[in-house]
Order: C-alpha cells, then structure tokens, then sequence
C-alpha cells in the first residue's frame, strides 16, 4: 500500500497571518522550522544556521535574502542556496495551503526512519 499525500502534514499557521516579508519559527516534534514568505511564495526549512546552529529567525528576512544574526551567514529564502557562502544551503520542507492554513511536512534527513 502507497502513503497518503496527506501523511505528515502539519497544521501551522493561518495564511494570512503570514505577511509578505515575514518569517516566523514554528517547533514540529524536535525540529525547528523557519515559515517565511516572499513575493507572495510562502517556503519552510530547517530553522537552524547550518553554521553554527542559531536560531534563523532571529535574523532578518530581506530583499528574498535570509541572514542569520550570529555571522551573517545568508540565504536565498525562496530556493534556500547560500548567498554567501555559495557552497551552503537550508534543508527545505514541504509545504502547502489548505483552506487558508500553511501546513508543513519535514522531508526526512539522509535516511528514513
């Protein structure tokens, strides 16, 4: 038997509550994930610095650009590739809307559990 496309989604936030520019963290189980919206495109990923594990949303959302606070360590917020460093990236999660409410499902790490 297949899994339901519905299997693992998770029930965040209102849509609306989300404005354009913003991003806010979110706790799912054990894994702190980043909600962020830009040009109307809402994306979820890790939310820690692959760097040294501070918490990305206490860094600024701007210009499509996310950077953490502790060493400005940036990333582009709709593909998740680093800016600077380029040889970086966020680990993205899939998301979507349903009936007007953000719902994030983590993607599994290297390997499933």
């Amino acid at each position: 038997m297949s899994e339901s496309d519905d299997e693992g989604y998770v029930e965040l936030v209102d849509a609306e509550e989300l404005w354009d520019g913003e991003m806010e963290a979110f706790d799912i189980g054990d894994a702190e994930v980043l909600l962020l919206k830009v040009a109307g495109q809402i994306r979820a990923y890790d939310g820690i610095c692959p760097h040294q594990s501070m918490s990305l949303v206490e860094g600024e959302l701007e210009n499509g650009v996310v950077t953490c606070r502790a060493h400005e360590w940036q990333f582009n917020a709709l593909t998740g590739e680093g800016v600077n460093p380029r040889d970086t990236c966020l680990t993205p999660h899939d998301v979507r809307v349903v009936d007007g409410v953000v719902q994030v499902r983590l993607r599994a790490r290297a390997h499933a559990h």
